[in-house]
């Protein structure tokens, strides 16, 4: 690549668990001009976007909003702001991105206990109570869908363990929101975080958040004398929140009435993801989660139609992605190659153990449609039967079909 010529990106059609390709209609919303951050249409911009993220949470929280960075900084956002060193707390660990929450809360000086099963599978709600019960911790953090494994964990009876044993409930939600069923005040969830590059449809750089009046209560009891939040004095109400970027009760303040100086919002991020919640909306909740759930057993089907093995628990498996076992004799990232470079079209490998054992196929967000399954599924069979695998012909494809003609 020239680095003095202008950027040429390549055409892709991105099937992997995420970053997906960008519906054009974020992309349009994010070319438009900035204004101040004070500016009464950006204001006013943001007070909407809370609104439209309260939908899609489905929830009456008032503290919705959105935290600057990629999902992992809403996640870092939510576990500094809500620990203190020496507090309990309960991680199930099913996948890459439970043993990152374990990893970012022992970051925060926290004492973190785990219930782990292995990866296909996830952590039944008897063994999370008994853990509550045996642990008796202050937070429960827990991933709904972990792309790494293509698990979605069961949160309703999560929620209602927590409320009953006095335990803060909080989600990480990246990869799931928008194409399944995620309902933040009816599961009883205290903080959920998100991101815009799954099934939202929008670019990496933004993280939705919503917390509970009684996280907001935890969170603004903490001292911030000097960031000039409370103005009371009282400097012994816990321990200082670690970052002042990811500082929530400061970016609470800057997101509320006071509209508190703490960062420059970044405006083309707010764009987009305002842009994607507002197609969501438009589109409507629940017809979204049946659109990547059609298009998701679309996709299973059409890799089964090619004589590949699906992995993990069927009863679990998110809608939105689907990890395949890589066929004997063939090697994972060479038709991950040919994919990319014969037909533009990525997908994903996998991590820890199943590193090189399974590919991870996406049909989220703006991807979640006929044409891009029926496409991807047609250069799949291509390639594998270039690297020798033996496939039916036009069996992906025409299983596919069979799903949508039903």
């Amino acid at each position: 690549m020239d680095d003095t010529a202008g950027l040429d990106v390549p055409p892709r059609l991105l099937m992997g668990p995420g970053p997906i390709t960008v519906d054009p209609r974020v992309l349009r919303a994010m070319s438009a001009q900035l204004v101040g951050q004070f500016d009464p249409f950006m204001t006013e911009a943001m007070t909407g976007t809370m609104a439209l993220y309260r939908e899609v949470f489905r929830t009456a929280n008032e503290q919705t909003f959105l935290v600057d960075g990629t999902s992992r900084a809403g996640i870092e956002a939510a576990l500094v702001s809500l620990l203190e060193p020496g507090d309990r707390v309960l991680v199930p660990v099913f996948g890459r991105f439970g043993a990152l929450l374990r990893e970012i809360a022992e970051r925060c000086g926290a004492e973190v206990h785990t219930v782990e099963v292995p990866w296909g599978q996830v952590v039944p709600p008897e063994v999370v109570e008994e853990a509550v019960l045996r642990v008796r911790p202050k937070l429960l953090a827990v991933v709904q869908g972990d792309t790494s494994t293509t698990m979605c964990q069961p949160l309703a009876d999560l929620g209602e363990i927590c409320r009953r044993h006095g335990v803060l409930l909080y989600c990480d939600a990246t990869a799931s929101l928008g194409g399944n069923p995620f309902e933040a005040d009816a599961w009883g969830i205290d903080v959920a975080t998100a991101g815009l590059q799954k099934c939202l449809g929008g670019p990496p750089g933004s993280a939705p958040i919503t917390l509970s009046p009684r996280a907001v209560e935890l969170i603004e009891a903490r001292t911030h004398v000097e960031a000039g939040i409370r103005d009371d004095g009282d400097t012994d109400r816990g321990t200082r929140i670690a970052s002042n970027y990811l500082d929530l009760a400061q970016v609470m303040a800057y997101w509320g009435p006071r509209r508190l100086n703490h960062h420059t919002e970044a405006s083309s991020m707010l764009y987009a993801a305002r842009e994607c919640a507002r197609l969501l909306v438009e589109e409507g909740l629940d017809a979204a989660i049946a659109r990547h759930e059609l298009h998701g057993r679309a996709m299973v089907a059409g890799v089964r139609g090619l004589g590949l093995e699906v992995f993990g628990d069927p009863a679990h498996r998110m809608s939105n992605v689907v990890a395949v076992h890589v066929p004997d004799g063939v090697v994972a990232d060479t038709v991950r190659a040919a994919l990319l470079d014969d037909f533009g079209i990525e997908i994903g490998t996998s991590f820890g153990p199943l590193h090189g054992r399974v590919w991870r196929i996406g049909t989220m967000g703006y991807n979640a449609r006929r044409d891009a399954v029926l496409t991807t599924l047609a250069a799949l069979e291509q390639v594998l039967r270039g690297c020798g695998a033996a496939v039916p012909a036009g069996g992906g494809v025409g299983a596919a079909r069979e799903v949508y003609a039903a």
